[in-house]
């Protein structure tokens, strides 16, 4: 019984494994170049857009993190899928660029990738209007920063940010994040333009936070400081900050509170 049950059970997740490779399609940012360079031609920009099988016109593009010096692809990325595609939503992992001291390079990634999926919105049966933005760490900063300055058909409509860098201040930022994007010693007003909390805005799009209380990497005050930020600013915004988890867990399941963050973010995704 029990290997009949192990079978049911492998069948199923290798058919979804299946029906999700078969809905895949890989598509390069910049295929005339780049219009930023980070001095490193064999970094190239791509997103893998994941088609659930019944879209709700709803899409999402992930920014794994990895300090702007690597990329979490899977955790942070790719085991996400399953998740948006079971909900009906489309999942467009972005493979971004490192920016090496080029600030400009991530964000400009980021922006081209919602601006794809709004222009092949019909095509792809999504809703132009619904297409949101989720960032982890590194990854949190880079969709912090697209959601309060992108404009246009770069701006997304709301973003989800786990355990991210928000701000440049050295007093409370990830240091690594901070060097491998703007250099080792940036001017003071390039720190404040690359502060999440310093650039929110009024038509600035909703935000689900996830923080661990304990994380020793990227201080919590981060997305604090954030929530409070989009809270003057009467953007709607919900934080959750549960008391372990530490800093990375992305979608592992060793995460104590997995279970619920999950639950968490599909009723705040439910709710609009």
């Amino acid at each position: 019984m029990i290997k009949k049950i192990f079978l049911i059970v492998s069948l199923v997740v290798l058919s979804s494994a299946v029906g999700i490779a078969q809905n895949k399609k890989v598509v390069d940012l910049w295929p005339q170049g780049a219009p930023n360079d980070n001095e490193n031609p064999a970094d190239t920009a791509r997103m893998y857009v994941f088609f659930p099988r019944h879209s709700v016109g709803r899409a999402v593009v992930v920014c794994p993190g990895g300090g702007y010096g690597g990329l979490a692809m899977n955790h942070e990325g790719y085991d996400w899928v399953p998740y948006f595609n079971n909900m009906g939503i489309t999942v467009a992992v972005l493979k971004y660029r490192m920016p090496r001291g080029h600030k400009e390079v991530p964000s400009t990634d980021a922006c081209e990738a919602i601006r794809l999926l709004r222009e092949k919105a019909k095509a792809w049966r999504i809703n132009p209007d619904d297409i949101g933005i989720m960032g982890f760490s590194a990854g949190g900063h880079l969709a912090s920063t697209v959601a309060t300055q992108a404009k246009g058909d770069s701006k997304p409509n709301f973003q989800i940010l786990f355990y991210p860098v928000i701000t440049m201040d050295p007093a409370y930022t990830h240091m690594g994040s901070h060097d491998n994007l703007l250099g080792k010693k940036p001017g003071a007003w390039q720190e404040g333009a690359y502060s999440g909390e310093q650039n929110v805005k009024t038509d600035t799009p909703r935000a689900f936070i996830v923080l661990s209380d304990d994380d020793d990497v990227v201080p919590p005050a981060n997305g604090v400081n954030y929530y409070a930020a989009l809270y003057k600013k009467n953007v709607p915004a919900t934080l959750y900050v549960y008391p372990t988890g530490g800093h990375g867990y992305g979608m592992r399941n060793t995460f104590a509170y997995h279970l619920e963050m999950l639950n968490n973010l599909t009723t705040w995704l439910q709710s609009f």
